[in-house]
C-alpha cells in the first residue's frame, strides 16, 4: 500500500503561482511512476503531468510551458509548481502514485487539494 499526502493548494490571482506538494509514505518501492490530475466542478478527472521513475515527463497540452512536475526522491515527493495560472486551472488537484504490479496496474490517491484561480 501507498499513502499520499498532498499539500499547497489554495487560492490566487490570475497570472500568479502555487506549487503541490505530495510525499509518499508505505511501499514506495513499488512506484513505477506519479503524476497530478485535477477534477473541476462537472468535469472528469484528467491528467495535468507525470514522472516516471526513470524521470520522464508528460503533461497535458494545456499545461505545457506553465506547469512543471519534478521530485525529490530522498524525500519521496513530488511537486507540482504551477505558473500564470488562469482561471481555468481551477480545480480539485489530485496526486496519484502508479504500481505496475505482475496483475496489472495498481492506482493510489491523495485525498486532494484544491485550487482556486481568480480572475
Amino acid at each position: 500500500q501507498v499513502q499520499l499526502v498532498e499539500s499547497g493548494g489554495g487560492l490566487v490571482q490570475a497570472g500568479g503561482s502555487l506549487r503541490l506538494s505530495c510525499a509518499a509514505s508505505g511501499s514506495i518501492f513499488s512506484i513505477n511512476a506519479m503524476g497530478w490530475y485535477r477534477q473541476a466542478p462537472g468535469k472528469q478527472r484528467e491528467l495535468v503531468a507525470r514522472i516516471t521513475s526513470g524521470g520522464s515527463t508528460n503533461y497535458a497540452d494545456s499545461v505545457k510551458g506553465r506547469f512543471t512536475i519534478s521530485r525529490d526522491n530522498a524525500k519521496n515527493t513530488v511537486y507540482l509548481q504551477m505558473n500564470s495560472l488562469k482561471p481555468e486551472d481551477t480545480a480539485v488537484y489530485y496526486c496519484n502514485a502508479e504500481d505496475w504490479s505482475p496483475i496489472g496496474r495498481l492506482d493510489y490517491w491523495g485525498q486532494g487539494t484544491q485550487v482556486t484561480v481568480s480572475s
